[in-house]
C-alpha cells in the first residue's frame, strides 16, 4: 500500500490480540456495533476499516454507502490506524458492540477467529470460491475460513536500470541466488551499491527476511534449519562483502526504500506500496521475482486486509452483513478498489485485467500468486512469537553478535517454549 508500510506490519497488534486471548465469551453476547436494536432487515450497519486516509469523500467511502443501498441498509463507517483498530476491536467483542463488518490486517485474522471475535464463512455464507487459495491460507485456521481477503501485496526487487546496464547486468539473467550475488559482484566492481533492504528488529525486519526463508526451504516450525541458516548466511554475506550497506540493520522499510530513491543502489526489496514513489524516483526502474535458492520465485509473505463478519447475539444480521462482503469483493469492485489502495487482486480474474490496464503490474501477479500468509500453515497465534524471535536471530547474526547458526539455534529454543 501506499500509506505507511510500518503501520500495516506493526506487530504490536498481534501482541495486542494474543495478549486478549482469553476473550471468549464476546461469542455469544455480541450486538449491533451501532448500538441500536438489531434487525435482520434495514437499519444501519457498522463497518470498521483501517484506511483512515480515506475521508468520506474518498472513491472507498463512497463504495460503502452504495454497497449499503445494495444490501438494503445503512452504513455507519468508522476507520482507525492499524493496530487502533485490533485493540478498539477486541474492546467491542468483550463489550457487546462488535461491528458487523471488520476489515483487518491478515495475519491478525487467525488471532481474533482464536478468542471467539469472528464467525466462519460457513456461519455467515460468504463465498470465497473465486479467492486464490495462497491468500485465503492466511484467514483460515483450526479448518476453518473467517472472511475473504479484499486484496494484496507483497515483496519484489526494484532495480535501477541504468546502474545495471554500466555494470553490464541483464536483469533477466537473475534466475536465483547464485545468479543474484554474480550480478552484485559486478555492480560493486563497477563501483556502485549493491542492495538495500530492510533488516531492523520487528515485524517489517521478518516480513522482508521471509522470502529469502522461504526461498531456501525453510519452515517457520524449524527455525534452526541448515537451509534456515542458508538464509541468514546470505544476508550476513551481503554485508561481508560490502553488497549491502550496513544501515539494513536498522532500516524500515521506508527508510531502505529512501536510500534506494537516491539512486545509488542496483537494487531494493520493497513492496507494491512503492510503485508511485518509482515512478516519481527520476531514474529507469524496473522489477523482478525475489528468487528462490535453486531458482523459481521465492514465496513471499502476503500484505494486505481480510472483510470478515464478527460475531453477533443476533444472527440473523450476518445476511446483510453477507450482501455487504459480497459486494465489497465483486470483481467490479475489487478492480477499483485494489488499483487505489496499489493491491494486487485476490482472484484470477480480476489480476488479469489489472495486468492488461497496467503491464507492469505482471511481475507482481507473479509474486502474489506464489505468496504465502504469514499464519499460514496453521501457525495462528504461535506466528508472533516465531517472528519476533526470528527477526532477533537476523539482527544477532548481522551483528556479529552470534553467528547464524548460534542465533537460529537459540531462536528456535526460545520459539518452542
Amino acid at each position: 500500500m501506499s500509506r505507511s508500510a510500518g503501520r500495516r506490519l506493526a506487530v504490536a497488534s498481534l501482541a495486542a490480540v494474543t495478549a486478549a486471548g482469553a476473550i471468549t465469551a464476546c461469542g455469544s453476547s455480541s450486538s449491533p456495533g451501532d448500538g441500536s436494536s438489531s434487525s435482520a432487515a434495514g437499519g444501519t450497519y457498522t463497518v470498521w476499516d483501517p484506511y483512515p486516509q480515506f475521508d468520506g469523500s474518498s472513491a472507498w467511502a463512497k463504495l460503502l454507502a452504495d454497497c449499503g443501498t445494495r444490501a438494503g441498509v445503512k452504513v455507519k463507517r468508522t476507520a482507525f490506524d492499524t493496530t487502533d483498530l485490533t485493540n478498539k476491536t477486541l474492546l467491542a467483542a468483550q463489550q457487546g458492540s462488535a461491528p458487523d463488518v471488520l476489515i483487518v490486517d491478515n495475519p491478525v485474522v487467525s488471532t481474533l477467529a482464536d478468542g471467539g471475535v469472528l464467525t466462519s464463512t460457513q456461519e455467515n455464507g460468504i463465498d470465497t470460491a473465486q479467492a486464490e487459495p495462497n491468500l485465503l491460507a492466511a484467514g483460515q485456521s483450526g479448518g476453518k475460513t473467517y472472511g475473504t481477503p479484499i486484496g494484496s501485496n507483497t515483496l519484489a526487487l526494484y532495480y535501477n536500470a541504468k546502474i545495471l546496464k554500466a555494470a553490464g547486468v541483464d536483469p533477466a539473467s537473475i534466475k536465483d541466488w547464485a545468479t543474484l550475488n554474480a550480478a552484485l559482484a559486478k555492480v560493486k566492481a563497477a563501483g556502485k551499491k549493491g542492495i538495500t533492504f530492510s533488516a531492523i528488529g520487528t515485524e517489517e525486519g521478518s516480513f522482508q527476511f521471509l522470502p529469502w526463508f522461504w526461498g531456501a526451504g525453510a519452515q517457520l516450525t524449524d527455525l534452526g534449519s541448515a537451509k534456515a541458516v542458508s538464509a541468514v548466511t546470505l544476508w550476513k554475506d551481503w554485508l561481508k562483502q560490502g553488497y549491502a550497506p550496513n544501515s539494513v540493520i536498522n532500516n524500515t522499510q521506508t527508510t531502505s526504500w529512501q536510500e534506494f530513491a537516491t539512486g545509488d543502489f542496483a537494487f531494493a526489496e520493497n513492496g507494491t506500496w512503492q510503485l508511485a514513489n518509482a515512478k516519481k524516483a527520476g531514474f529507469a526502474y524496473g522489477t523482478i521475482p525475489i528468487p528462490a535458492t535453486s531458482g523459481g520465485t521465492a514465496p513471499a509473505p502476503t500484505g494486505g486486509e481480510f472483510v470478515t463478519v464478527p460475531v453477533q447475539r443476533d444472527t440473523g444480521r450476518y445476511k446483510a452483513s453477507e450482501k455487504l462482503v459480497t459486494c465489497l469483493t465483486d470483481a467490479e469492485n475489487l478492480l477499483a478498489t485494489d488499483t487505489t489502495l496499489s493491491y494486487v487482486a485476490p482472484t484470477d480474474a480480476v489480476q488479469n485485467q489489472q495486468v492488461a490496464a497496467a503491464p507492469e503490474l505482471k511481475v507482481w501477479v507473479q509474486a502474489v500468486r506464489g505468496a504465502k500468509g504469514r499464519t499460514s500453515d496453521d501457525l495462528g497465534t504461535k506466528y508472533p512469537r516465531i517472528s519476533e524471535q526470528l527477526w532477533g536471530a537476523v539482527q544477532a547474526a548481522l551483528t556479529g553478535a552470534k553467528s547464524p547458526a548460534d542465533a537460529l539455534s537459540a531462536a528456535q529454543s526460545a520459539a518452542s517454549k
